[in-house]
């Protein structure tokens, strides 16, 4: 990492106010604690780790498992150029931040400047690499000693490791880390302790604003937050600055998916104490987690409910592709699914238009691979909550282990929808509902998707925003009095600047999707994780916002995990359909990311406009319906679920399994869907006609076991095509493995 004398650091902070050029030096208000560039240079491709870890057995091998993950394909993301541009408008050199985490490759590399992602190389799109992650030590230095020097240094000096912000401490040497201490390797390794460790996903899972950190009158922080040691000055030297002086979770709020998941219970819950929880929780994410894992690892290390156990979880298999390799009962699913589902159709757009900023032209592996990430990631959204109807009052739970919804806030929403019918199925009102909108696009009219009553909807969201404290702050340091705060979303006007809010009074807020630049959250009413605790959650600006919500705990309390609504029935209903839905990338964010882009970047400058042509073709991030309901008494649906089909039996060929089943009752009109199962995970193989009950999978892998189930589904909108969301699909059958010969 390169450094510069403070009068020149600041100078050049200044230079990216007025004209957009990416910084060759990365501000002292940037860096962070952690291995910097040039300290770790034997991080090897993924395509090398592809030669063992891949091509065997698509169900289980960590290789394509990761590549549909997001992780994989951070380096291409499309919100992820499009914010880095805006990003680098408004804080010239804050891309090193947003670079740091989606290409690690490329960070370590030192190719993050400029700051712009101009540097980078067509290797360095996949995002967070196999070596990344297997290189990673622990920062409080207790086990392994990664590569940090002062004072770059990610702890406290007394045990206490900053995890956060992507500063991680690499290991030095040619080992991988990993948690096994019988590897059967064909390269050096070590095991780690850390890689089980729950706080290992906290190193990129919380995410901090170094500079509003260090420069905001309230360092980007809480309420209720703790005192903040830093600077406040411009340029200062980086020992002086919010990142080198406090734990990630204490200054400028992004992100806190691992602080919330800390605060609750489930982040000190052994999964052998599963019997012991609410029933309620007993249900979707947490019991998959379960029925995964069932208690500690096979060498009796204790298994807690982490990141790791949901989001990779336990199945059986082999690690790579040789001879005398275990098979584990734990072997960990390298899918660490989420719930972006439409990330791999942007992705996908992108690269069939030659529009991909980096990291075009995919393998077929890559591209079947994004679209099994895709359809994992609904499965996972599936399994996110729960609903209750009990008279007029409609519970929704939290089954995660971290807020509902969670991660990146900006552009993702949750909301309920519910249409109301009288007792002859006419539709009485709709509340919550998402349709067509007519908005300005570069002057012409253009029909998009959205929530159409926002404000008379029931929404789960996080919104940041800027004090007026840190506007008149913003202004003295040179930015522009007509920046943009926020557009009307449908003529696409200014409908708020920088310098209207430094004239209000202060304490007042505004909301702005300018992440570099927020430094407050101005509401979140996401539903807490079990067990979350107000004093935790305080410490690590995690509150709810207004923090009455969900129980109102005060210090020494704990959060409610469900929320409780009264359901408002209009005269005449009869009964009611309830839909949780789910938008990961919303009209208004990608709105934002196009407008807000002044072009002054020539790398970036088409950046908000490839997003937005991606968001529009590929079905404007259509909502997912999470979990449903009923209210009252529905009629019967239009289109039947089929029988689920049973007696699954599977038998071994050379490098082939074949499959037999018996149909349910009632016979689909569809067909039947053939899956292989990855602990509680489907991952599709092939479909065949409704009176095909054989499905023989061939080129398989020699000595390598496959796990089967079958699905059947009916056509209901006839178009021999199967829809998800449209068509209805049986449950799993029973499973079915077979060795291939």
């Amino acid at each position: 990492m390169k450094r510069m004398p403070r009068n020149i650091v600041a100078a050049s902070a200044l230079l990216g106010l007025s004209i957009a050029l990416a910084a060759l030096v990365v501000p002292n208000e940037i860096q962070q604690p952690g291995t910097q560039p040039g300290e770790v240079g034997n991080l090897e491709s993924p395509d090398k780790c592809d030669n063992c870890h891949g091509g065997y057995n698509r169900a289980v091998e960590p290789a394509f498992n990761w590549r549909g993950s997001m992780m994989a394909n951070a380096g291409r993301d499309p919100i992820f150029w499009a914010t880095l541009a805006i990003a680098e408008q408004d804080f010239d050199g804050s891309g090193d931040l947003c670079i740091r985490c989606h290409s690690t490759g490329g960070w370590y590399g030192g190719r993050s400047t400029p700051t712009d992602g101009s540097g980078l190389l067509a290797g360095d799109a996949d995002g967070v690499e196999c070596d990344n992650c297997h290189k990673m030590t622990n920062p409080n230095n207790l086990e392994l000693l990664g590569m940090m020097n002062p004072p770059f240094v990610a702890n406290n000096g007394a045990g206490q490791g900053y995890y956060g912000s992507g500063m991680e401490s690499l290991w030095g040497g040619n080992q991988k880390l990993g948690p096994y201490s019988d590897a059967v390797a064909r390269h050096q390794f070590i095991q780690s302790k850390f890689h089980r460790d729950i706080d290992y996903c906290g190193t990129c899972h919380d995410v901090s604003n170094p500079a509003v950190g260090d420069l905001a009158h309230n360092n980007g922080t809480q309420t209720t937050a703790d005192p903040v040691v830093a600077s406040g000055v411009l340029g200062s030297p980086v020992d002086e600055k919010a990142a080198f002086n406090n734990f990630p979770f204490q200054y400028g709020i992004v992100e806190r998916t691992y602080s919330e998941y800390r605060a609750g219970a489930l982040s000190q819950t052994l999964v052998s104490g599963y019997a012991g929880l609410p029933a309620d929780l007993k249900a979707g994410a947490i019991k998959a987690a379960f029925d995964s894992a069932k208690g500690n690892y096979a060498d009796g290390t204790p298994r807690y409910f982490s990141c790791q156990t949901c989001h990779l979880r336990a199945t059986t298999g082999v690690g790579c592709n040789k001879a005398g390799v275990p098979t584990r009962p734990d072997l960990p699913l390298h899918d660490m699914t989420g719930g972006n589902y439409w990330m791999p159709d942007a992705i996908l757009y992108q690269n069939a238009q030659g529009t991909l900023r980096l990291g075009g032209g995919l393998t077929t592996v890559q591209i079947d691979a994004l679209k099994a990430g895709k359809d994992r990631a609904i499965q996972q959204l599936n399994m996110g909550a729960s609903l209750k109807v009990v008279g007029d009052t409609l519970t929704i739970f939290n089954l995660t282990g971290h807020k509902l919804i969670s991660g990146y806030p900006e552009g993702r929403r949750m909301w309920l929808n519910v249409k109301w019918y009288d007792a002859t199925d006419n539709l009485l009102r709709e509340d919550g509902a998402y349709g067509p909108l007519t908005v300005t696009i570069n002057g012409t009219p253009t029909t998009v998707k959205t929530l159409l009553d926002p404000e008379d909807t029931i929404v789960y969201e996080a919104h940041y925003g800027l004090t007026q404290e840190w506007a008149k702050q913003l202004l003295a340091l040179g930015y522009s009095t007509g920046l943009p705060l926020s557009f009307d979303r449908v003529s696409g006007t200014v409908t708020y600047t920088l310098a209207e809010l430094a004239a209000q009074a202060p304490g007042t807020t505004h909301e702005s999707f300018h992440f570099v630049l927020n430094n407050t959250v101005v509401s979140d009413n996401r539903i807490p994780p079990y067990g979350m605790t107000y004093n935790e959650a305080r410490a690590r600006n995690a509150l709810p916002v207004p923090a009455t919500q969900y129980g109102s705990p005060a210090a020494g309390g704990t959060f409610n995990y469900w929320d409780e609504i009264a359901l408002n029935r209009p005269t005449g209903a009869a009964y009611a359909q309830i839909q949780l839905l789910y938008q990961p990338t919303s009209w208004e964010y990608v709105q934002f990311l196009y407008l807000a882009n002044t072009g002054a970047n020539a790398f970036l400058a088409n950046e908000g406009v490839n997003l937005l042509n991606a968001w529009l073709n590929t079905g404007m991030a259509e909502p997912h319906v999470m979990a449903t309901a009923s209210w009252g008494t529905a009629p019967p649906p239009p289109c039947m679920t089929p029988g689920t089909p049973h007696n699954l039996t599977a038998k071994a060929g050379k490098k082939s399994v074949s499959l037999t089943w018996t149909a349910g009752n009632p016979a689909p009109n569809g067909g039947y869907r053939v899956y292989y199962l990855q602990s509680g995970k489907l991952q599709f193989r092939a479909g065949v006609g409704p009176g095909i009950l054989t499905y023989k999978d061939s080129g398989l892998t020699s000595r390598v076991t496959y796990t089967y189930v079958v699905t059947a589904w009916n056509d209901c909108n006839g178009n021999g095509v199967f829809d998800a969301g449209i068509d209805t699909e049986s449950a799993v059958s029973n499973q079915a493995a077979a060795t291939a010969q």
